[in-house]
């Protein structure tokens, strides 16, 4: 049976035969002169009063391999070892990584001191936009009450989905 245990000095862990618990060696990593420490008295199982008979898991080969494992401590974050392939030049230039919005301009909307002003602000917003972010360009229509007159008017406008 070997022993296992650490260099006090450089924390290596170490496993030697059961044989040579008290005598003192070379540590291989730091050179220092180390004791190897006595065999540790077997771990008395704890017996719980629901577990009087022996489970399949805990008398499995895989439950009696005892493992010495330990966690790097690192100084900074380490590099991903799995990363994201980037997207091609032709997806980019379409604008892939942009959230898909929409924008609804309503004729009423674009009257001003009785001028028809529609046209205009149609241009302007698409030219805002850029002709490789639009997706599709929808015309609506729609009805709403007339404070004025009190009554329901039809009227029409435009639905823009695009990149942004």
């Amino acid at each position: 049976m070997d022993i296992v245990f650490n260099c006090p000095n450089c924390d290596q862990e170490l496993a030697v035969d059961s044989t040579g618990a008290g005598t003192n060696i070379e540590c291989p990593s730091c050179h220092e002169t180390i004791t190897i420490p006595g065999v540790p008295p077997p771990a008395v199982p704890e017996v719980h009063a629901l577990s009087l008979a022996a489970s399949p898991i805990s008398t499995s080969a895989a439950a009696k391999v005892e493992m010495h494992l330990k966690v790097p401590v690192l100084d900074k974050a380490p590099a991903p070892l799995i990363s994201k392939p980037k997207p091609p030049l032709e997806v980019v230039m379409r604008g892939a990584g942009k959230k898909i919005l929409s924008h609804t301009i309503k004729h009423g909307a674009c009257i001003e001191s009785g001028h028809d002003k529609f046209d205009e602000v149609v241009t302007k917003f698409l030219n805002d936009v850029g002709e490789t972010n639009i997706i599709g360009i929808h015309t609506i229509s729609y009805t709403f009450l007339d404070i004025g007159t009190q009554k329901l008017l039809n009227d029409y406008g435009l639905l823009v989905i695009y990149r942004g």
